[in-house]
């Protein structure tokens, strides 16, 4: 199962490289990672990691500015794409067709093919520009998934809280996952 993990400039460059380290655990997904100039100084200034740390985790790296890489086609088989985090910047440019770099080129590809896109998107408050993005988003098929922790799995670290919302994103995927702290019902309390 090929996967396409695209990685924005937005805050929470933690969303995507434990989505890479949670994907690599499983045998049955090959990764396909995109990231934008503007993820690899987002991932330096919040988790002082480089470009090669998040490569290391991936099967294949493509060039953002690659765009006639191999994700560019439909004829390139994927099961989907995750935008891990999601800036609006990129959020915005897929919702309108604006495929000037591979990241969003491949995004627009999965939405044309029918496949599954799911964006974390990665903003806070929304405007309603933002929010009308989203619908257009959701209209053509992309399942919109901020990162927005459940708190019923008595989380005790932030990573509780990424994996929780990591997790929830594997699950959308159809990945099966079980180390995901999942709801046993309120009896169970």
């Amino acid at each position: 199962m090929r996967v396409i993990i695209g990685v924005t400039g937005a805050s929470g460059s933690v969303l995507g490289y434990r989505l890479l380290e949670k994907l690599r655990a499983t045998e049955q997904v090959e990764t396909h990672l995109i990231m934008t100039r503007s993820a690899e100084r987002t991932a330096w200034l919040e988790m002082g990691l480089r470009v090669n740390e998040f490569r290391d985790l991936a099967d294949y790296c493509h060039p953002v500015e690659e765009i006639g890489a191999t994700l560019a086609s439909g004829s390139f088989l994927t099961h989907g794409m995750v935008v891990a985090p999601c800036s609006v910047h990129s959020m915005s440019a897929i919702a309108h067709g604006i495929t000037d770099n591979l990241l969003t080129r491949a995004a627009d590809v999965v939405l044309k093919e029918r496949r599954r896109l799911i964006l974390m998107v990665r903003e806070m408050p929304f405007h309603l520009g933002h929010l009308r993005s989203m619908t257009a988003l959701a209209e053509m098929g992309a399942v919109i998934a901020p990162p927005i922790p459940g708190f019923y799995g008595n989380p005790k670290t932030a990573m509780d809280l990424v994996d929780h919302c990591v997790d929830r994103v594997i699950d959308l995927l159809g990945i099966p996952n079980p180390e995901a702290k999942r709801w046993d019902g309120s009896s169970s309390r």
